[in-house]
């Protein structure tokens, strides 16, 4: 079964900088799309950032210029730096994977969380 190593979430100040890593650790799987979510308290989980096997990335207009998403194939890492933040980027983020074990199906795995609270 897959766990997730997650870090670098914190308390910063507006128009600081945060990276966040998340390793996906254990064996017999294969690793496709990779990215990061967001969820405030009463409200839904939004995405922050995608990343795809061969690199391609994806970003909603909210973080677009200041988010920058890579990953580490050899590693099973995915990475986010966050730069410029925001009050409003104040929230539970959460790292995902589509994994697929042997010939199954293609599924979705989430991280525990880290929070991240940007606050002067």
């Amino acid at each position: 079964q897959v766990q997730f190593v997650e870090s670098g979430g914190g308390l910063v100040q507006p128009g600081g900088s945060l990276r966040l890593s998340c390793a996906a650790t254990g064996t017999m799987f294969s690793i496709y799309g990779m990215g990061w979510y967001r969820q405030d308290p009463g409200k839904q989980r939004a995405l922050v950032a995608s990343i795809s096997r061969d690199g391609n990335t994806n970003y909603p207009d909210s973080v677009k210029g200041r988010f920058t998403i890579s990953r580490d194939n050899a590693r099973n890492t995915v990475y986010l730096q966050m730069n410029s933040l925001k009050p409003e980027d104040t929230a539970v983020y959460y790292c995902y994977a589509n994994l697929m074990y042997g010939s199954g199906p293609q599924r979705r795995y989430w991280g525990q969380g880290t929070q991240v609270t940007v606050s002067s």
